[in-house]
């Protein structure tokens, strides 16, 4: 991340074995039945020598809710209307099931280097597709970013049976993908994904701003 905004997000988190995870998951129901929540939303924690720390809750769809969609086949967004139409969900915890990696990758309108803002016009622009890419986006050829919102242009997320398959994959779909006419940090995440200590899965929250940018 950098300046505490996420650049990559990915699941499942491969530093923890699945006693660990299910420790983290029996917490995150306990608060939700204990204060009775309905709807969704994402409960944060720090994880630091062995040990959980909880950050905050929040009462809302996170920008990262794909890479959780992709691994578990479930609509997040559709059970959040469901849930606000007083429907039932009919599923149960059990069948939830975590199933291959995922990655994704936030694309800004910003330089990749200085991190100042790219608003404009978009000239032209070519999503990615393919067998485990998914590409969440408004932008088309011909759209102005606005320099008064947010700089996320487009969420790119690739899904694939392992870790390294995945970031293989985003690489392609990175590749595929362009955006003519304004600054992006698309080039940033090609970097990223072909760092050694990255893929070796070495690094933690603060390896972009504190080691990376500094090569």
């Amino acid at each position: 991340q950098r300046r505490h905004q996420k650049i990559i997000e990915e699941a499942p988190a491969e530093d923890l074995d699945k006693s660990k995870l299910e420790k983290t998951l029996q917490a995150c129901l306990k608060l939700c039945k204990n204060i009775s929540y309905s709807g969704v939303g994402t409960i944060e924690f720090l994880y630091k020598n062995g040990q959980f720390y909880f950050i905050e809750m929040n009462t809302r769809i996170q920008v990262e809710h794909p890479v959780s969609e992709m691994i578990t086949g479930f609509d997040i967004v559709k059970a959040q209307l469901k849930i606000g139409l007083g429907m039932d969900l009919d599923l149960n915890q059990d069948e939830i099931i975590f199933r291959g990696h995922a990655i994704e990758c936030r694309i800004n309108a910003e330089d990749p280097e200085s991190f100042i803002p790219s608003p404009g016009l978009i000239h032209k622009m070519h999503p990615p597709g393919g067998l485990g890419v998914r590409f969440d986006s408004h932008i088309y050829s011909g759209y102005m970013v606005p320099p008064h919102y947010d700089s996320l242009l487009a969420k790119i997320i690739t899904t694939a049976n392992t870790r390294e398959s995945c970031i293989k994959r985003m690489l392609s779909a990175l590749d595929e993908f362009f955006v003519e006419g304004i600054k992006t940090n698309h080039s940033l995440h090609q970097r990223l994904l072909n760092d050694q200590k990255f893929c070796a899965n070495e690094h933690n929250i603060n390896y972009l701003e504190e080691v990376f940018l500094k090569k």
